[in-house]
């Protein structure tokens, strides 16, 4: 039986059409972003609307900051306890556009040599677990390389 590909959080990315997407939301009255989204009311103290919409993030940023994780993290953390424990990368991206910061894991490869503060990364998709029938997709940074398109 083939595995159901499942976002891990349902409405916080897109694979929809040609580019993955991060996905959060704006007040229609102040202008404030928001990710993760926020449906109910919009989070800025100085505003009471509950008028939002789904706002698609920009596809790149700048590192903000990042590090790896070099401990196997508690639950509801996934991972197999019989598997030797693969250290994996953290990123804080600054998406300047949205005047946000977000934090995701560096992609499959991705190293902290690999990094550096203020270059350019986008988001792509990524895969934290996978059982009998679900993968379970995220979001991960990864590095853009020279010569690649410029999108937002």
């Amino acid at each position: 039986m083939p595995r159901t590909r499942t976002p891990l959080v349902p409405g916080w990315f897109t694979t929809e059409g040609e580019e993955f997407r991060l996905l959060g939301t704006r007040c229609r009255v102040c202008g404030s972003v928001f990710f993760p989204r926020e449906d109910s009311f919009c989070r800025s103290p100085d505003c009471a609307s509950t008028e939002l919409d789904e706002a698609p993030l920009s596809r790149r940023g700048r590192v903000w900051s990042y590090t790896d994780g070099r401990y196997r993290p508690p639950a509801p953390y996934v991972s197999d306890p019989d598997a030797e424990w693969q250290p994996y990368t953290l990123i804080a991206v600054e998406l300047a556009a949205e005047r946000m910061v977000v934090l995701g894991q560096g992609a499959p490869g991705v190293t902290l040599a690999d990094l550096a503060v203020g270059m350019e990364v986008e988001a792509v998709p990524g895969v934290l677990s996978e059982d009998a029938e679900h993968i379970w997709t995220t979001w991960n940074w990864r590095p853009v390389t020279s010569g690649s398109e410029e999108r937002s």
